[in-house]
């Protein structure tokens, strides 16, 4: 896809971060927008700083988790766009802190809700939508660097974006079997400035752990957070990110790796693959 005039963009997470960023990209490619933000009120903030850049924008409140409000998403968008040419699978959350057997299942189902089941729901209702259309489509999974490799004390996190990787890599090879008019990427970010790691304030009551629990882990893993919290905050923009990844778009390039780190330490892990070694160590 090179051109983005007129065209229809759906994205997920908008309301913030990355998702933010293709926001106003898009707007500034003078397309027609959908942001979809489990955050009424941040969903508000961000239409009415998105507006300068174009008033082509839809807002719906959207649970990525729910398949009913994928669904909705969907019947909204195309009452009132009739077509979609981009669909950004980016909403997403952040854990880190314990170890594997440490995590909750509460934690491992509110993660994978968002991370991986939001991804599926959206191939799973969109994708059949955008198939049929004359004109080209473009998805694009927002999965890390960690869906790359594995980092310590992150495994919900880790298990999603593995999981959206091998999930968007099937795609393509099908998507191209097919000469289909619908492309695939898949994001993967190393460190960004964005507020990734304050998302308990959105987690579901069913799922929230016991206050003692979540005391311990601030007690114990407080200081690893923090850590990643600052690094967080010396990541690329936002802005960084959706510029690589419309280069990305117009180039039909599949895999979107804005940091270069993160390509070294591939090539470490694959070593350790391909030689029989065991597992390199990622901190």
């Amino acid at each position: 896809m090179k051109s983005f005039k007129n065209k229809v963009a759906v994205i997920t997470g908008a309301a913030s971060g990355i998702g933010f960023g293709l926001a106003e990209k898009c707007l500034k490619e003078e397309m027609k927008v959908v942001l979809a933000d489990v955050e009424s009120s941040k969903l508000k903030e961000a239409e009415d700083l998105l507006l300068k850049h174009g008033e082509q924008i839809l807002t719906i409140k959207t649970d990525v988790s729910k398949l009913s409000d994928i669904e909705n998403l969907a019947k909204k968008t195309f009452n009132n766009f009739s077509e979609v040419h981009l669909l950004f699978n980016n909403a997403g959350i952040g854990i880190a802190g314990p170890s594997s057997w440490e995590y909750s299942l509460k934690d491992w189902q509110w993660v994978l809700g968002v991370n991986l089941w939001s991804v599926i729901y959206g191939i799973n209702v969109f994708l059949p939508l955008m198939l049929k259309q004359y004109s080209e489509g473009h998805i694009i999974n927002t999965a890390s660097a960690s869906g790359l490799l594995s980092m310590p004390s992150m495994a919900p996190y880790n298990v999603s974006k593995h999981s959206i990787v091998t999930l968007s890599e099937t795609m393509y090879s099908e998507l191209k079997n097919l000469k289909a008019n619908v492309n695939v990427s898949v994001l993967c970010p190393g460190l960004v400035n964005t507020n990734i790691m304050s998302a308990e304030r959105n987690r579901p009551e069913q799922l929230q752990n016991d206050t003692n629990l979540t005391l311990q882990r601030e007690k114990k893993h407080g200081k690893f957070i923090t850590a990643m919290e600052h690094g967080i905050k010396k990541g690329l923009t936002i802005e960084q990110i959706a510029e690589t990844v419309f280069e990305a778009i117009k180039k039909e390039r599949f895999y979107i790796i804005p940091h270069d780190w993160t390509k070294e330490q591939i090539k470490e892990r694959m070593k350790s693959i391909i030689t029989g070694t065991n597992p390199f160590d990622s901190y």
